[in-house]
């Protein structure tokens, strides 16, 4: 008789996609603290309580998929992050509206740049359909980020035509 089917060994599930975001989001926070140095102490605490909500919550993360990674559950591999390839155009156009963003906001303003940035995205991802209700909601977040961020927090960020315009009026 021949050897009993030995089990295949259970597949690493790939982690190493799931740590871009959180890994970037923590860099954008401490770039964030650096930036609030010189503003008002309540927009300190407040960015220094989310911020540190944020990394607090990235390290458990870390923990939880290092120990997965350590037990042979895991590994680093990206996975699904870049599969399947019929999405990677998209996902390489959304980077380059992001790096855009970043090239851009302190020219356009944080409002102007934020709709252009969200709209651009949406359109991007959804395949153009919708492209009012689309461009409506990109409009709406910008304005909100405006009202919460400029308005209400008197967050520094950099000002565009819209916030010269906008400024007049709060």
């Amino acid at each position: 008789m021949g050897e009993p089917d030995k089990p295949e060994p259970k597949a690493r599930r790939p982690v190493g996609g799931e740590l871009i975001i959180p890994l970037a989001a923590v860099a954008f926070t401490l770039y964030y603290f650096s930036t609030i140095l010189d503003s008002p102490w309540e927009a300190q605490v407040n960015a220094f309580f989310v911020g540190s909500i944020l990394i607090v919550l990235v390290l458990i993360l870390l923990i939880r998929l290092g120990g997965a990674v350590l037990g042979g559950q895991a590994s680093l591999r990206l996975g699904g992050l870049i599969e399947p390839l019929s999405v990677a155009p998209k996902r390489l156009i959304v980077l380059l509206l992001a790096i855009g963003y970043v090239l851009l906001l302190d020219w356009l303003g944080f409002t102007l740049t934020s709709f252009l940035f969200l709209a651009a995205a949406m359109l991007v991802l959804n395949d153009g359909r919708r492209a009012g209700f689309t461009i409506g909601l990109a409009a709406a977040l910008a304005l909100g980020g405006y009202l919460l961020f400029v308005v209400a927090f008197h967050t520094r960020f950099p000002a565009g035509p819209v916030e010269w315009l906008l400024g007049s009026v709060f």
